[in-house]
């Protein structure tokens, strides 16, 4: 009954009062016309590029974060903010420098995860399901590995001298992250419990063993998937009576002890809950590993305050440890969830996990400067989420259009999928939502089609960019021209030649005076 006169209200103010609700400024030109020159204005100010050398760099990953994502998000974060949501900016908003990037794999129309993080990690784009491999590598074949291997621009930032570090919400052994250290044909292999047998004996790594022996001394990773890291069956620290989140491992190797024991007198920590973390002194840490969760992190709507940190949390002690390099930094990070609130159909978790990152992003920029950190944000796919249905300004991101629908006389939400695990019927009849809490957190969006998981969406996805040398993200590019931006701004990998030209020039500019003032003395004294 609630329901319904909501919908009644919604349709007599959209259709029979003809007067949607806004603020009386926007009925003025001149609001428009000062915003627009104002923006104008700024848009300016960026004729003047930096190209300055990128001492740090930061790349935010929405896994899933497609374009209908973003703007929900966005509308979601403004009545977050008892705003009616359109009209405000998302952090990632504000950057000066926007592209799109093509996001196909090398067999795949529609991405996934594994193939795309390839791409925007280490340059080359790959088949789904592989990562930290070439194309030439075939999933799930373990001899399909040797030579094939890839390297990403966090090992470039490493070699380099950089501290680098992965920050996630999912496992850290996940498709996004592993990307960024392992060379695995199935993004599927976490631990060796997960393998077939045969790959194992043909010398194949799971991605968690490679995590720690790929790139030796990685300086902070941070997210879930502490069972890959611990012998079978052997009982977790948090959830000590729950079978599922036992060990994994069959070499009942314990990699986390490992670390442990390798890292010894280098100020390093391991710590598996928020009070532990937030009780470090960044200054006094050169190396940590966190590990919050068995598997992934909890949803940022059902985390619990007390012993879960946020992706803002967890950023936030990352880059206070990363910036103590005086050669400067790489950080990964994921919101990961995103995806997983799509393929669940959960579109208020999956929009919640994108205010989160944003967060996220707002607080980096506090505390790195656009000078000398280039941060780019982007997303590895987009999903098969959208809203429509000619909502009303203010309209809650979660609502119902104000209309019913002309076929079967039934409410709708403005959220919907194209496919997924909101599909029902009912009597032979889409079902009536007028009976269902539309707004609760874990409600699964109506879809067209039935699947028991929501599936990637194929379109281009957005790339943010704001610092040294951003202004080369711009227009349509395929995503594996990323981390050929970033290296490039940061004189790492295989571009570097422009950095010493512009050494040299730089110290022959500092020369000249002197130069000159020499030149002149000899003169006179002639």
């Amino acid at each position: 009954m609630k329901v319904t006169i909501l919908l009644i209200c919604s349709c007599l103010v959209w259709g029979g009062l003809g007067k949607p609700q806004f603020p009386d400024q926007e009925k003025d030109s001149l609001f428009w016309n000062t915003w627009a020159q104002r923006t104008l204005k700024n848009a300016l100010t960026l004729q003047k590029l930096n190209q300055n050398t990128a001492k740090n760099l930061i790349l935010f990953l929405g896994d899933g974060m497609g374009i209908p994502t973003v703007t929900a998000a966005r509308i979601l974060k403004g009545q977050l903010s008892r705003q009616s949501g359109e009209e405000t900016q998302l952090e990632m908003d504000k950057f000066p420098f926007v592209a799109l990037s093509k996001t196909y794999n090398t067999n795949a129309q529609v991405a996934d995860s594994a193939g795309t993080a390839t791409a925007f990690l280490c340059g080359v784009k790959a088949n789904e399901g592989t990562v930290g491999v070439s194309a030439a590598a075939v999933r799930s074949q373990c001899n399909t590995t040797q030579g094939n291997e890839v390297t990403s621009i966090l090992r470039w930032a490493k070699e380099a001298g950089k501290s680098v570090g992965i920050v996630t919400t999912t496992r850290v052994n996940h498709a996004t992250p592993s990307a960024a250290y392992a060379h695995c044909v199935d993004r599927d292999w976490y631990s060796d419990g997960e393998m077939p047998a045969e790959a194992v004996r043909a010398g194949c790594k799971d991605i968690a063993m490679q995590l720690f022996e790929n790139i030796p001394n990685i300086d902070v990773i941070m997210g879930g998937g502490r069972k890959y890291m611990f012998p079978k069956n052997q009982s977790d620290v948090e959830y000590p009576g729950e079978k599922k989140h036992f060990g994994t491992r069959i070499d009942r190797r314990n990699l986390v002890e490992e670390w442990n024991n390798r890292m010894k007198n280098k100020n390093a920590h391991y710590v598996w809950n928020k009070k532990e973390l937030l009780s470090l002194n960044p200054n006094s840490v050169d190396y940590l590993l966190g590990l919050f969760e068995p598997g992934d992190l909890p949803y940022d709507l059902e985390r619990n305050n007390e012993t879960d940190p946020s992706l803002t949390e967890m950023v936030e002690v990352a880059i206070k440890i990363l910036k103590k390099n005086p050669s400067g930094f790489y950080l990964l990070v994921e919101g990961g969830r995103i995806d997983h609130g799509h393929h669940d159909g959960k579109a208020k978790q999956a929009l919640h996990e994108a205010v989160e990152m944003d967060r996220a992003i707002g607080h980096a920029g506090l505390v790195t400067s656009i000078n000398d950190t280039l941060t780019v944000v982007t997303a590895d796919h987009s999903h098969m989420f959208n809203f429509g249905g000619y909502t009303p300004r203010g309209n809650t991101i979660f609502g119902l259009a104000p209309m019913l629908s002309d076929v079967d006389q039934k409410p709708f939400t403005a959220i919907l999928y194209g496919n997924g695990p909101g599909f029902k019927v009912v009597n032979g009849l889409r079902e009536n939502i007028s009976t269902l809490d539309y707004e609760e957190n874990n409600y699964k969006a109506q879809s067209a089609v039935p699947l028991s998981m929501e599936t990637h969406g194929g379109e281009d996805v957005v790339v943010f960019a704001k610092g040294p040398m951003a202004h080369l993200l711009h227009g349509v590019h395929e995503q594996n021209y990323i981390p050929h931006v970033m290296a490039y701004a940061a004189c790492i990998g295989q571009n570097r030649d422009h950095c010493m030209s512009s050494s040299r020039a730089s110290s022959l500019s500092a020369a000249l005076p002197s130069l000159t003032a020499l030149l002149t003395l000899i003169r006179l004294l002639c």
